[in-house]
């Protein structure tokens, strides 16, 4: 295990939800699903208590550890893309599986964890300052999934 791990908990998915992530980011798998040694609060001896997984190089474990917290935006994976295709491709797969669209390149998958899918000229644009990193961020501001050719469009003038 390493030092340092997120731990995301889960009413009863993690297993279904760490497979989820696997499918769609580079970089990422699940390496090892632990049962419950004996009954617990939220389950059975036998149910699927942790799953350990990787999603784009970072290391999580998956706590199936019932209904009473819930995720919210507070914790968010930032997924940083080169391109409006990538950007499509993650965001159409968060939010076309039972998940929810939000603002500012922010979408929800459908266990409420929250993700930034960001294209990396968006990143550009704020770390150029400025009048352009201001035209960049108005533009963002009105925007769902982020747009590449309008956030181009808004660092040029």
């Amino acid at each position: 295990m390493s030092k340092n791990t997120i731990c995301l908990w889960y009413d009863k998915d993690a297993e279904e939800a760490a497979r989820f992530y696997a499918g769609i980011f580079p970089d990422s798998a699940v390496s090892a699903v632990h049962r419950a040694p004996g009954d617990y609060p939220s389950g059975k001896e036998g149910d699927v208590l942790t799953v350990e997984f990787t999603v784009a190089g970072v290391k999580c474990i998956g706590l199936n550890g019932g209904p009473m917290f819930k995720h919210n935006e507070v914790f968010s994976f930032q997924i940083a893309t080169d391109d409006q295709e990538e950007t499509d491709r993650y965001w159409n797969a968060i939010v076309g599986n039972g998940g929810q669209e939000s603002a500012c390149g922010w979408c929800k998958d459908r266990w409420g964890v929250s993700w930034q899918i960001t294209p990396r000229v968006l990143t550009e644009a704020m770390a150029a300052g400025g009048a352009e990193a201001k035209r960049a961020f108005d533009a963002m501001m009105e925007m769902g999934k982020i747009d590449i050719a309008a956030i181009e469009a808004a660092r040029r003038g």
